[in-house]
C-alpha cells in the first residue's frame, strides 16, 4: 500500500518543481491502494506543490451545454473524477468561472491564476488558464492517464491555427458566480469527431524529442512535460497540417 511519502518521493523522483505551477489530470484507479485513499494523494500534492501553485481540472462540459445551460461554480460538479471534485471542495482551492473547461487551483497566486475565464469564449482560449500554463511554462503532469487526457493540446489547437475543432456557432451558456451573480458566458464548444482521442499520436514526437519525461506515481505511469516545448512540438505539427489533429 502507498503512503503519502512514497508518493512524494515519487514526485521529486520525476523532477517536479515544487515551487513552479503544476497542472494534474490522474486517475485515481491507476493510482492503486493509498493508504487514506484519495484524500492523502491531494495531500501529497498539495505537501509537495505548498511554494508553488497546485492546478486540476474541474471541467464540466459534459454536464453543462444546450440543454442545461447553467454552471455554478460552488455545486455544479466536475465530470472528469472523484479527486478532481475532492480537491476543488477543498478549504483554499479557487475554481475559475468557465462554464465548461473550469479549473480547481491552490497556491499563493490562485485567485491571480484563475481570474478572467468568464471572459473566454473557447474551451481554452488564449488569456485563460491554460493560456496562462503556456506563459508560465508550466510543468503538466498525467498520473495513470495519457495524453488523450490532456486538455493542454486543446489549447495548442486553439492558439496555433487547427481547422475543425470548434463551432461556428456559439451556444448560450452561464456561470453562476460564488455570491449568486449569473454572468453570461457564451461558447464556442469542441466539435471534431474524434474529440482529444488523437492526442495520443503527440507521445512518441514527446518522447523522442525530449519533451515528456516517463515515471511512476504509486503504481501508475507518470508522464511530466513543460508547456512550452510542448505547444512548440505541437504547434510545428499543426504547422506542416492544420488537420493533423482530427485523424489517428
Amino acid at each position: 500500500m502507498h503512503t503519502k511519502q512514497d508518493l512524494i518521493n515519487a514526485l521529486e523522483a520525476l523532477g517536479v518543481n515544487p515551487g513552479g505551477t503544476l497542472m494534474v489530470h490522474l486517475s485515481y484507479k491507476a493510482i492503486g491502494a493509498v493508504d487514506g485513499r484519495g484524500d492523502t494523494v491531494l495531500d501529497a500534492l498539495a505537501e509537495f506543490m505548498r511554494q508553488g501553485l497546485l492546478v486540476l481540472p474541474s471541467h464540466t462540459w459534459s454536464n453543462v451545454g444546450a440543454d442545461n445551460p447553467v454552471m455554478d461554480v460552488l455545486y455544479t460538479p466536475t465530470c472528469v473524477g472523484k479527486l478532481t471534485e475532492l480537491f476543488r471542495r477543498r478549504p483554499g482551492v479557487i475554481r475559475s468561472f468557465h462554464p465548461t473547461h473550469s479549473v480547481a487551483a491552490l497556491g499563493a497566486d490562485a485567485e491571480a491564476f484563475v481570474s478572467g475565464e468568464e471572459h473566454i469564449q473557447t474551451p481554452c482560449g488564449e488569456g485563460g488558464v491554460y493560456y496562462k500554463l503556456w506563459e508560465r511554462d508550466a510543468q503538466i503532469l498525467l498520473l495513470g492517464v495519457n495524453f488523450t487526457r490532456n486538455t493542454y493540446i486543446h489549447g495548442v489547437e486553439d492558439w496555433d491555427g487547427a481547422e475543425g475543432t470548434l463551432s461556428r456557432e456559439r451556444t448560450d451558456l452561464y456561470v453562476i458566480m460564488p455570491e449568486g451573480k449569473r454572468l453570461y458566458t457564451p461558447q464556442y464548444r469542441h466539435c471534431a469527431p474524434l474529440g482529444s482521442e488523437t492526442f495520443s499520436k503527440l507521445e512518441p514526437d514527446a518522447l523522442r524529442q525530449g519533451v515528456m519525461a516517463i515515471g511512476r506515481f504509486g503504481s501508475a505511469s507518470a508522464r511530466l512535460m513543460r508547456a512550452k516545448p510542448l505547444r512548440e512540438m505541437t504547434a510545428a505539427l499543426l504547422k506542416e497540417d492544420s488537420r493533423y489533429l482530427l485523424r489517428y
